[in-house]
């Protein structure tokens, strides 16, 4: 039977044990895409980040060897928050980043309207939600497009060619990088990871 990703029990009994893992790509490889975006949108302002379903990924320490240090990495499994909390110590001595309980289909229930963010990214996070159905895709991209900041977007990784073909998405979508995965022959077919650019639509 396949995993029930959208189960916050499954991630209970998975975070139990696991420390670190990574979904789809590396950090590296991943802030690899991410930083050019980064880097054009610090030249207006110092970025606040969001880190959707961090997990026990160390995303977050490369935001801030990179100098980033307005990061909040949200999981509603507080044994992920603890896992990241320790990745972060082991890299730098100490933690300085947030780590805050959150459902990411119910951002507007756990963040005050007035808190914003420039850049908000996930990492398969989108397909985990996914197994919810449409309705609950819906409702983290809602709660995303209310807590980004003027000028903000969202970069999400995921392995759908087709994860935002949604009709009442509330963003414009751009694929900005495909991953080729591994194969195990070279006869295999292409496969690929996804990269998407999301920017609020204009009213």
């Amino acid at each position: 039977m396949p995993a029930d990703f959208e189960k916050q029990s499954y991630w209970h009994e998975r975070f139990a044990s696991e420390t670190s893992f990574e979904w789809l790509v590396s950090s590296q490889s991943f802030m690899s895409i991410v930083e050019p975006y980064l880097l054009a949108l610090c030249q207006e302002r110092p970025a606040s980040i969001l880190q959707l379903g961090s997990g026990t990924s160390d995303l977050q320490n490369y935001f801030r060897r990179k100098g980033y240090l307005d990061v909040t990495n949200v999981d509603y499994e507080p044994l992920a928050l603890e896992r990241g909390r320790q990745l972060e110590r082991a890299a730098f001595g100490d933690v300085r980043m947030k780590y805050v309980v959150a459902d990411v289909t119910q951002l507007d229930n756990d963040f005050p309207p007035d808190c914003k963010f420039d850049l908000v990214v996930d990492k398969s996070t989108v397909d985990a939600v996914s197994c919810g159905g449409e309705t609950a895709l819906l409702r983290m991209a809602t709660g995303v497009r209310n807590h980004l900041a003027d000028g903000g977007f969202w970069i999400s990784l995921s392995y759908s060619s087709a994860r935002f073909a949604l009709e009442q998405l509330p963003f414009d979508v751009e694929v900005v990088a495909k991953t080729p995965t591994p194969k195990l022959k070279a006869s295999d077919p292409d496969v690929y990871y996804w990269c998407y650019l999301l920017r609020p639509k204009l009213n």
